[in-house]
Order: C-alpha cells, then sequence, then structure tokens
C-alpha cells in the first residue's frame, strides 16, 4: 500500500503562487509514476501533471508554462509549483500514486484563487 498525504493548499490572490506538497510512505518511491490532479465544484477530476522516473508527461493544456511538477526522491515527496494563480484553478488538489497493485489516493488539499 502506498499512503499519501498532501500540503500546501490556500487562500490566495489571482496571479500568486503555491507550491503542493505530497509525500508518500509505504512504497519504493523512486518506482512509482505520481500524478496531481484536481476537482472544480461541479466539474469531474482532471489530470494537472504526471511524472514519472524518467520525466514529465504532459501538462493540461490550462495550466501549461504556469505549473511546474517534480519530485525529491530522497525525501519521498512530489511537488507542484503553481504560478499565475487564476481563480479557474480554484479546485480542490489531490495527489495520485500509480502502482502495479492499483492507484493511491491523498486526501486533497483545497486551493482557492480570489479574483
Amino acid at each position: 500500500q502506498v499512503q499519501l498525504v498532501e500540503s500546501g493548499g490556500g487562500l490566495v490572490q489571482a496571479g500568486e503562487s503555491l507550491r503542493l506538497s505530497c509525500a508518500a510512505s509505504g512504497s519504493r518511491f523512486s518506482d512509482l509514476y505520481m500524478r496531481w490532479y484536481r476537482q472544480a465544484p461541479g466539474k469531474e477530476r482532471e489530470l494537472v501533471a504526471g511524472i514519472t522516473k524518467g520525466g514529465t508527461t504532459p501538462y493540461v493544456d490550462s495550466v501549461k508554462g504556469r505549473f511546474t511538477i517534480s519530485r525529491d526522491n530522497a525525501k519521498n515527496t512530489v511537488y507542484l509549483q503553481m504560478n499565475t494563480l487564476k481563480p479557474e484553478d480554484t479546485a480542490v488538489y489531490f495527489c495520485n500514486a500509480v502502482t502495479i497493485m492499483g492507484n493511491y489516493w491523498g486526501q486533497g488539499t483545497q486551493v482557492t484563487v480570489s479574483s
């Protein structure tokens, strides 16, 4: 099993930045394919970005050039740096780990961007 704990969400104004963190435990972190999803009120959960052992996967178009996913295998942590935030980025952000045993999810962290 994999346990995931997100942190770093909050309330910011448009144009500001936040960095989300997701700490993982219970598995060999460096082998994990890690992803960030988000879910806005009334909308389906969408994939924002992913990162494998070898690099990143494509970002959703709406965040390209503003968000950056990274990982620190020594700290078993994946990050999502979010710059130039917009009100439409408001959502609950979830960390996801893909393993051969299945997908694991964190509890989510709320990001609210005011205009």
